[in-house]
């Protein structure tokens, strides 16, 4: 599942395609999703000048995998990542980001012409953009604002997944956003060199997920999937990599994370939900948090 052009899809390659030549399928609010599981879980490859290519191995995937590569191939990709800091060299702009996660605000670099994809990938509920300029003066500020300001550069998946079942109003999130850039403008030597500001404007993403102001409750959440399972039915939510569906029962959560690497087949008509499903762990939430 992926956010290319601020749109949520489900990213899949046909039969005897080798898994290079990706298509992407639009997920709507309210449309039937429907597959049936296949008999194999395979390691998709690693990404290079724009497609996949196949693991060398074609390693087996075990069902609880939330990565769709195998050990080699993550491990191929990583050596070429902007995260992992082993491309300082790379000229494009980058900017420096707040998150806004619930009860926790998260700093982050996102290269410039992305736009809003990597915040709409990590699930953000709103978002700012504090400055843009070189890789590795944002890399500088980002610790800079971790240091000074107490500001993660992560945040638990569970953490997140919490704060969606009671996400506040827009109007909140924009004032904690809001006054924390007021703090990060009020920091000796802001900005640092190599970063230009800009003007502070919060995105609240909520919309573009389809989340309500009252949250979403799902009653349980997918299970690894097994081989013959079969999952019909509608998308009620989409965040980061998470689909909210309305499925009978109940609603509950698919992470799509778990699809990556499977055979999928299209369920007949009459198909039934059968994929088995597990309790939701919920995080204990401590409203009295302080946010940062």
């Amino acid at each position: 599942m992926g956010w290319p052009g601020g749109e949520a899809v489900m990213e899949w390659a046909p039969a005897g395609a080798a898994r290079r030549k990706g298509r992407a399928s639009g997920l709507e609010l309210g449309a039937a999703l429907g597959f049936r599981v296949g008999e194999d879980r395979r390691c998709l490859g690693v990404w290079r000048a724009g497609r996949r290519v196949r693991c060398a191995q074609d390693a087996e995937l075990a069902p609880e995998a939330r990565s769709g590569q195998c050990a080699s191939c993550a491990a191929l990709d990583r050596s070429s990542s902007i995260a992992a800091d082993t491309r300082p060299e790379d000229p494009r702009t980058f900017a420096v980001y707040l998150a806004h996660h619930g009860t926790a605000v998260k700093v982050g670099i996102t290269g410039a012409e992305r736009g809003i994809a990597r915040l709409l990938e990590q699930g953000a509920l709103a978002s700012l953009f504090l400055s843009a300029g070189t890789l590795m003066s944002a890399r500088r500020t980002e610790h800079l604002l971790g240091a000074a300001l107490g500001l993660p550069d992560r945040v638990a998946a569970e953490r997140k997944r919490d704060a969606r079942r009671r996400p506040g109003t827009a109007g909140a999130r924009a004032a904690e956003l809001l006054d924390l850039a007021a703090r990060v403008r009020a920091l000796p030597d802001w900005p640092p060199a190599g970063q230009q500001p800009r003007d502070p404007h919060v995105t609240d993403h909520t919309a573009a997920y389809g989340l309500p102001d009252e949250g979403v409750q799902p009653r349980a959440a997918v299970a690894p999937l097994r081989p013959g399972a079969t999952l019909t039915a509608r998308i009620a939510c989409r965040v980061a990599t998470d689909l909210y569906l309305d499925a009978p029962g109940g609603p509950v959560l698919l992470d799509t994370r778990l699809l990556a690497g499977w055979s999928l087949h299209p369920a007949p008509p009459e198909a039934v939900f059968t994929a088995a499903t597990q309790p939701l762990t919920i995080r204990p939430r401590h409203d009295a948090d302080p946010l940062f």
